[in-house]
C-alpha cells in the first residue's frame, strides 16, 4: 500500500467541496452538541446527574441546566471558529499540502459524525435501558 499520490501542484479545494466540509460539520455538531444535550437532559430527568458518564458534563450539569447550555454554546463558538480558521488557510494552500489538508479534514469529519451517532445512541440507551454502553 502506497501513499504515491499525483497531485498537481495548482491542485486546490473547490467551493462545492468547502460548502460539503460546512454541511458534515453541521451534522456533526447537531449530533455532538444539539441532540447530545437533549438526550443528556432527558437522562437526567430520568436518572439523575448520577446517569451522566462523562465526569465534566456530570458536574456541570449539577450546577444546572443553563450552565450546560452555555457550555454547549463554548463548544460551538470555538468549533465553528477553529474550523473557520482552518477553511481560510485551506482555499488559500495548494498543491499536495492542500490535497493532504482536505483528506485530513475529511477524515476529521468522518470521525466527528461516527463519535456523535456514538454518543447519541449511548444516550438512548441509558433512556430506555438505565445503563450506558459502557
Amino acid at each position: 500500500m502506497g501513499w504515491d499520490v499525483d497531485v498537481e501542484s495548482d491542485w486546490r479545494v473547490g467551493r462545492d467541496h468547502l460548502r460539503e466540509y460546512w454541511s458534515w460539520t453541521g451534522a456533526a455538531l447537531y449530533l455532538l452538541l444539539t441532540l447530545d444535550l437533549l438526550t443528556t437532559l432527558y437522562a437526567a430527568a430520568l436518572y439523575g446527574p448520577a446517569a451522566e458518564s462523562n465526569p465534566l458534563v456530570r458536574a456541570v450539569l449539577a450546577q444546572g441546566v443553563p450552565r450546560l447550555v452555555a457550555l454547549n454554546l463554548a463548544a460551538l463558538a470555538v468549533s465553528v471558529g477553529l474550523l473557520s480558521a482552518y477553511m481560510r488557510l485551506l482555499r488559500r494552500t495548494r498543491g499536495p499540502e492542500a490535497w493532504m489538508m482536505a483528506r485530513g479534514l475529511e477524515a476529521w469529519l468522518g470521525v466527528l459524525v461516527a463519535a456523535g451517532l456514538f454518543v447519541f445512541a449511548n444516550n438512548l440507551s441509558v433512556i430506555v435501558l438505565g445503563a450506558s454502553l459502557f
